[in-house]
């Protein structure tokens, strides 16, 4: 069963168009199947991971991509990344102004679990 985007929210129009032009990033979206870390989006996209950092970074800045965080029995937890859109649309307003408005899917159990231990993981 698909989910339905259960949110539209309005972003920054610069900061989406720059995370979507450039062409490492996008190929950071494309490899996000399921939530990886820097090191794996490193070695599939054939990117250095201080660019893949970067460009994380990027996605990150523009809203199109959710960190979440991969808990270790170690104890030496890793963050994760993954796609935090299904749509993203670009419209001209009234005012003659472009809109950016991104459309995004409703967060499943394990999504908002990753929320919670991301946020006392930044607390602590």
């Amino acid at each position: 069963m698909a989910r339905e985007p259960s949110a539209i929210e309005s972003a920054d129009l610069q900061s989406v168009l720059d995370a979507l032009d450039d062409e490492d990033a996008r190929a950071i979206v494309r490899a996000l199947d399921e939530p990886r870390t820097a090191s794996e989006l490193s070695e599939q996209c054939d990117i250095p991971l201080s660019t893949t950092y970067r460009k994380l970074d990027l996605l990150t800045d523009a809203e199109l991509l959710e960190e979440g965080t991969e808990i270790r029995s170690d104890g030496h937890h890793t963050t994760t990344y993954s796609v935090a859109f299904e749509e993203v649309r670009i419209a001209l307003t009234e005012s003659r102004e472009l809109d950016v408005e991104i459309a995004r899917l409703e967060q499943g159990p394990e999504e908002r679990l990753a929320d919670i231990w991301t946020a006392v993981r930044e607390e602590t």
